[in-house]
């Protein structure tokens, strides 16, 4: 099933009660059976020619004021997500977990690619998006960046989250002792389910994903920066203002210190990487002045050596 589905579908039955799952499960339920019954309907989502944006407003028009908002927005969302001669076993996949949890029965997240697991708690994320305004969306940004930082510069918590041979259970109950109570209920729910549903040795990757999904829920693109040496406010507006020129959306700075690079920024924007350091131009220069298969001596050797500790006292 499409990973996305599946994250949203988690959120959906993780908000409801025992009785409005009951609910949700019937009309998701009636859904399905619609769609299986009505051949324009089935035939206007099975159209690979009607985009999933199409397919999703379809539903989402059909099924207004007839089901439960929670059954209308998830059937809408998975016949938007898959592709179109999906739609109707990706409802019924919906209609099985939706059913299955109203019946009390519990399931694990199968393993996935560290895409795939991405994209899966993305799907999670966006039902919590759907429900928040701008700042409340800036405040989560900022919560699950923090939180990013906090588990790559604390070894004993990184070793616990991405062990792994420790339970889930244990794993989220972690995540819960550190922010229970520190931040609003949805950040909590969601950086528990980055580990539910992500990755155990991707957590860091995954917990800075989600918060460049939260910056672009709002119009926004993150730059994740480690400069050499801080940035002040002057040229930090002028760098968000050249890297917005070119994304076509604001930019926001994420900025990590890194003296291992000696002076100079490398910047990550996407799939777009622009290295500006010094350390980047002299690895490049290396790189093109050496024979392949050459070992350095003498000096060369106690420089290398000496970059390596330093980088490694950087980490």
């Amino acid at each position: 099933m499409n990973p996305a589905v599946q994250g949203y579908t988690a959120a959906v039955v993780q908000s409801a009660d025992h009785d409005a799952l009951t609910r949700i499960s019937d009309d998701v339920s009636a859904v399905e059976r619609l769609v299986l019954s009505n051949t324009a309907l089935r035939a206007a989502l099975n159209d690979t020619a009607v985009p999933g944006s199409a397919r999703r407003a379809i539903l989402l028009d059909l099924l207004e004021g007839k089901v439960t908002p929670e059954a209308r927005r998830l059937t809408a969302f998975a016949a938007g997500s898959v592709a179109a001669p999906d739609v109707t076993s990706a409802l019924g996949w919906v209609s099985t977990r939706v059913r299955h949890a109203a019946e009390g029965q519990l399931f694990d997240e199968v393993a996935l690619s560290l895409t795939q697991a991405r994209r899966r708690v993305g799907g999670y994320a966006t039902v919590l998006f759907e429900d928040m305004s701008a700042s409340e969306l800036e405040s989560l940004e900022d919560d699950l960046f923090r939180f990013a930082r906090i588990v790559s510069a604390t070894p004993l918590l990184r070793s616990a989250l991405t062990d792994r041979d420790l339970a889930v259970e244990a794993r989220v109950a972690v995540v819960s002792d550190l922010l229970e109570g520190k931040v609003p209920q949805t950040t909590l729910d969601l950086a528990g389910y980055a580990v539910t549903g992500g990755r155990a040795r991707d957590i860091v990757g995954t917990l800075e994903y989600l918060t460049e999904e939260t910056a672009r829920a709002r119009g926004w693109r993150i730059a994740h920066v480690r400069a050499a040496l801080p940035i002040d406010d002057a040229q930090a507006t002028a760098l968000s203002e050249s890297l917005a020129s070119v994304t076509g959306s604001p930019v926001e700075l994420q900025v990590v210190l890194d003296e291992s690079l000696l002076s100079g920024a490398l910047i990550r924007i996407g799939d777009l990487q622009v290295d500006a350091t010094a350390r980047g131009r002299i690895d490049a220069l290396r790189d093109h002045l050496m024979p392949a298969g050459w070992e350095p001596t003498g000096f060369g050797v106690a420089t290398r050596a000496a970059r390596t500790g330093k980088t490694e006292g950087a980490n």
